[in-house]
């Protein structure tokens, strides 16, 4: 039987990836894994590239959240002043400590089920879904644990966009992947948030268990969604954050799951001769 459900599962991975059948050069002929990691890796250079180059539309993306007012007669001359309104909003602040820990909660499962595979011996052990587990948490401390608030987020020095003086603030905007940001410690660059968001989107493709994957997946995919545009619409990161921070621990997480499965793979997606 499991025969069988092996089988079953490599076709299905064999009909999701034909279209990267049709890569040009070396990317068709890679693993299905290695290629999306590579396209992707890539996508994030391209994207940071173009908010670099544009930053009037990071600018531009928080201008629509923010409600200016004016300001008091002590207030500098040329001073902005203004909020968020929508970071006031103690509905969403409570959605958005819920999606902030969820990543860590189902890190923490995680950590259960690999016991419960690794409980398992010989013919009872599945050392594929093992290795998947392994993939995912490695990625949630890869990605948005050590690359993005350990390491971006304390050496980009970007300010977050509340406190520019864009938007209220007495700090200078600089734009994505410029960092000569007056930002000391936590900064915008990338979103921490929306970086344990991608797991998360991440999570709900590749390891919510088959018996709980039409109750779960559904809402992971929204919350993983919804977390990174309530981070712009609080002020608290820019457009560029959000997706770059998003994209960062999907490429983490593909990249890890093709290192721990790659084994395992049916074999490159364009056989050449």
């Amino acid at each position: 039987m499991r025969r069988a459900v092996n089988e079953t599962g490599t076709a299905a991975v064999q009909q999701h990836h034909q279209w990267l059948e049709n890569l040009p050069g070396r990317l068709g002929a890679m693993q299905p894994l290695k290629a999306a990691f590579i396209l992707l890796l890539a996508l994030w250079l391209l994207l940071l590239v173009f908010f670099y180059l544009f930053p009037g539309i990071d600018i531009a993306a928080s201008r629509a959240f923010f409600h200016q007012t004016g300001c008091s007669t002590s207030a500098p001359a040329g001073r902005i002043c203004g909020s968020f309104p929508i970071a006031a909003d103690a509905l969403l602040g409570f959605l958005r400590e819920v999606i902030f820990y969820l990543p860590i909660i189902l890190g923490l499962t995680i950590i259960y089920r690999l016991i419960i595979a690794w409980s398992h011996h010989g013919a009872t052990y599945d050392k594929a879904l093992a290795n998947k587990l392994m993939a995912g948490l490695v990625a949630l401390i890869l990605g948005p644990g050590l690359l993005v608030n350990t390491v971006l987020k304390e050496i980009s020095h970007r300010p977050r966009p509340r406190n520019t003086d864009i938007f209220g603030g007495d700090l200078g905007f600089v734009p994505a992947g410029d960092f000569s940001g007056a930002c000391q410690s936590n900064c915008s660059f990338v979103s921490g948030e929306a970086a344990g968001a991608g797991w998360l989107f991440c999570y709900a493709i590749f390891l919510v268990p088959e018996r709980f994957r039409l109750l779960l997946t559904p809402p992971l995919l929204a919350l993983s969604l919804v977390s990174p545009a309530m981070r712009l619409a609080y002020g608290g990161h820019y457009l560029s954050d959000i997706i770059l921070g998003w994209l960062a621990s999907v490429v983490v997480f593909i990249g890890t799951l093709y290192i721990f499965t790659r084994k395992e793979h049916v074999g490159p997606l364009r056989k050449t001769t």
